[in-house]
């Protein structure tokens, strides 16, 4: 494969060194990138040659990348790259983003967007938070009174079966996995009105009150539809992990119910209702893992000691004033493999360069053993939708995310601040004449601002 670079007019220089060569030693461009996938290139300019040499396309394509942000061009519009020896491969290989699609729905335009710009900062995961208490905007095959009920609009603010896939397409065509979270049993108000039953009612003394709370956990019926609901994500989602949520369950709902109160006497349970979700949660993982899928969880699955098998990744959230990293050692403690988002809430925003912080975390800064330390397989920079949506979604992002993506990709030692100033302030102007809006990092100026020539 060959990639040539063009003058001003668009004319090829015939010279080798105007034509990037590109060596992929292992085929495998139709397939997806996975959790193991080779990510390692190696780039070489010289006055002989350009050459890009990586193990995989999904290797190759983050060269291609770096190659892309090498290029500058001079005042009289010609390209040029200086001579360089790259040899880079990223420190973890879970790199990603979530976007919340449930408290504010994103145009389809505005995902593919933010997937063109992770790209550009090779982060490899997109945490796809689909659904959640506001709206229901997955339009379900099996189930089209989910999102027809459940949806803001049930025309125009849902993602059909073809949206899905062209997000699922764009994604893997930029080396990007998609893992869809429906969160359960909790933060599913909208699930309702499209399963009669699913929710459990609530009561107010010896009489429902009219509203409902969490999944109902005691009835069969649940789980026949939680079974058909996930043997079609599982079919829809190529990737190997879905993300089955599990945080934030309120109990006091299921406290009211009298049919609930029945079935913990029955169970042994008690008062104790973390064993009532702990019931839920290995029903459902077992349907999940019936279809061939991993699966992802956020902390409260395991600091409820809820039984997971080995494999499980568990998704560290909680900031708790800064104590995430004694759960990620209790987490690798058990054995478990630990992905962290606990610093990385970009939702979260604060007058300053508040982008030092998110650089400066160390994903490995516990008290553990290398054992340990290798289960922690990497991150997730989180964007929560209660006030963002497609308006202020970008800039918002950009380019703090980069800075997340940087301290997953670098070496440890790649830590100096001012250093890493000028690169995401570089970053920055570089997103803007891709035509992303960008929010700068301090005072100063692009050569190329958003929307100019």
């Amino acid at each position: 494969m060959c990639v040539t670079l063009l003058k001003r007019n668009g004319e090829s220089e015939d010279s080798p060194c105007n034509v990037l060569s590109v060596n992929v030693t292992k085929p495998g461009c139709d397939g997806f990138p996975s959790l193991d996938s080779s990510e390692n290139y190696q780039l070489t300019i010289s006055d002989q040659l350009m050459l890009l040499t990586a193990d995989t396309v999904w290797g190759a394509l983050r060269g291609l990348e770096t190659f892309s942000q090498l290029a500058s061009r001079d005042d009289n519009g010609m390209f040029y790259i200086n001579k360089t020896d790259v040899v880079d491969f990223p420190r973890f290989p879970h790199r990603g983003l979530l976007l919340d699609t449930s408290r504010h729905y994103l145009p389809l335009e505005a995902i593919l967007q933010t997937l063109d710009a992770m790209a550009y900062t090779k982060l490899n995961v997109f945490h796809w938070h689909i659904v959640d208490d506001p709206s229901f905007p997955y339009q379900s095959i099996k189930f089209p009174d989910l999102s027809q009920k459940g949806a803001y609009n049930p025309f125009t603010h849902v993602y059909t079966a073809s949206d899905v896939k062209t997000v699922i397409e764009y994604a893997r065509l930029r080396g990007i996995r998609v893992i869809p979270e429906f969160d359960t049993p909790g933060h599913t108000r909208s699930w309702g009105p499209g399963v009669p039953g699913l929710l459990t009612p609530c009561y107010a003394g010896p009489k429902p009150s009219g509203s409902y709370g969490p999944v109902n956990p005691v009835l069969n019926t649940t789980y026949q539809f939680m079974s058909e609901f996930f043997a079609e994500v599982s079919a829809v989602f190529p990737d190997f992990y879905v993300h089955l949520g599990g945080d934030e369950v309120d109990f006091t709902c299921w406290k009211s119910n009298p049919e609930i109160q029945t079935f913990m006497k029955k169970m042994g349970f008690g008062q104790d209702y973390s064993k009532l979700e702990s019931y839920y949660i290995q029903r459902l993982l077992d349907i999940v893992s019936s279809y061939g899928k991993g699966y992802m969880v956020w902390q409260e699955v395991f600091d409820n000691a809820v039984k997971v098998k080995p494999d499980t990744i568990i998704h560290v959230w909680k900031r708790d004033n800064e104590q995430y990293p004694n759960e990620t050692a209790r987490v690798t403690k058990a054995g478990y493999r630990a992905l962290l988002s606990a610093p990385w809430y970009l939702n979260y925003i604060s007058y300053g360069q508040d982008w030092l912080g998110i650089y400066l975390v160390e994903p490995l800064a516990f008290k553990g053993s290398s054992k340990q330390k290798d289960l922690v397989i990497g991150g997730e920079a989180c964007m929560w939708g209660e006030y963002v949506d497609v308006t202020n979604l970008s800039p918002r992002l950009w380019p703090r995310a980069g800075a997340v993506a940087e301290r997953l990709w670098s070496n440890k030692t790649v830590r100096n601040t001012s250093d890493a100033y000028r690169r995401l302030a570089d970053f920055r102007c570089m997103l803007l004449r891709r035509g992303i809006q960008a929010q700068p990092l301090f005072i100063g100026y692009c050569e190329h601002e958003y929307g100019s020539v």
